[in-house]
């Protein structure tokens, strides 16, 4: 018992005493009472004092055969670089650490045994189970999960002994290093490659069976991305014609020939080898379209309003360089005053090549 708790107990005492004292005089208690009362007093902090001293006898004794006890003995083995299969075949990891263990029968009854034999295979054992089902590329990752799983003292399967290991260490042949990283490089690489391959299919996919799928489709296309360029858009008609017949493997078709000027430069004379010249009807031009247009409306000719549309058409077709276009309009449509073809004169462009021009042109 501590100093304070024998003061305690002698000021309870006390006051209990006098308490039962006051009690005594009040009611007047026989001479026994006091006798009785005094014993009492008397006996129950000895009593306090007696279990309490041995309470703490006990607790003395208990501690210090702990304190003087035996350790448990233990026993140690370095592991160096021992080859530990990993999830890939022939890339192994190299496990390093220090084996702790310690016996179960410290008495040495059990049969005679190896404990550093039994200890490093229960260790192994272990660690091997954890690293089969790892990959070798998270080398540092393993070493850390070793380090917890292997922390432990666990009883071998003979049970002769607790065994667990320290300083982990998990490493990788040099050689398996560089493989692992030119696969890994690899994989991005290809990984780039598909995902750009991936991107040119569907841009091919887009432009061949979405946006040159034929003219009307690319002339919507290029509206969309040029708003404000409809008169452009209208010149380069014979332009996204031929795009659109190159990307479908095909010729332009008839009634776009006209907007191309390749495919509209008037008759050309082809000599066959097994015969005379033959004549090949040139696609009729943009004048004579429109001409057309103008007779299948209405407007025959010596129609004032015939000129005064070719006219119009012709200012627009000027502002987008179609000149010689424009003067063949012209030339058809709102001759100058100085001649007006006669009625057995030939349309205009369609002379013969190498006939003279009519006069007045």
């Amino acid at each position: 018992m501590t100093t304070g708790s024998k003061t305690t107990t002698v000021f309870l005492t006390t006051l209990c005493a006098l308490l039962l004292t006051i009690v005594g005089l009040v009611h007047r208690w026989p001479g026994w009472a006091w006798v009785a009362l005094a014993v009492l007093l008397i006996a129950v902090p000895t009593v306090a004092f007696k279990i309490a001293e041995s309470r703490r006898d006990s607790f003395s004794v208990d501690f210090e055969r702990r304190r003087t006890a035996a350790p448990i003995e233990r026993w140690e083995h370095r592991l160096s670089s021992v080859a530990l299969p990993s999830q890939w075949a022939d890339y192994d990891f190299l496990f390093s650490a220090t084996v702790r263990w310690c016996p179960l029968d410290p008495n040495g009854h059990g049969p005679v045994v190896n404990p550093a034999g039994l200890a490093v295979e229960a260790v192994l054992e272990r660690a091997r189970a954890l690293t089969e089902l790892r990959d070798p590329d998270r080398v540092s990752l393993v070493e850390h999960e070793l380090g917890g799983a292997l922390s432990r003292m666990c009883p071998d399967r003979t049970e002769h002994l607790q065994a667990m290991a320290e300083n982990v260490t998990l490493t990788l042949h040099e050689h398996d290093r560089e493989r692992l990283d030119k696969l890994a490089q690899v994989r991005k690489d290809k990984a780039v490659w598909e995902h750009q391959r991936k991107y040119e299919q569907s841009k091919r996919e887009y432009l061949g069976e979405d946006v040159l799928k034929d003219t009307g489709s690319a002339v919507v296309w290029w509206l969309a991305k040029n708003e404000d360029q409809v008169e452009k858009t209208v010149a380069d008609l014979g332009l996204l014609a031929q795009l659109a017949s190159a990307a479908n493997d095909a010729d332009v078709p008839d009634r776009l020939r006209a907007f191309v000027p390749q495919l509209s430069d008037g008759r050309a004379d082809v000599e066959d080898v097994d015969g005379p010249p033959t004549t090949v009807e040139r696609e009729p031009t943009a004048a004579e379209h429109f001409e057309a247009f103008l007779t299948s409306m209405g407007f025959p000719d010596g129609d004032v309003r015939r000129s005064m549309l070719a006219k119009q058409v012709a200012d627009v077709i000027k502002t987008q360089d179609r000149h010689e276009t424009a003067e063949e309009l012209l030339r058809r449509l709102d001759p100058p005053a100085s001649y007006r073809p006669a009625d057995d004169d030939p349309p205009a462009g369609e002379d013969d090549a190498g006939s003279e021009p009519p006069p007045g042109r």
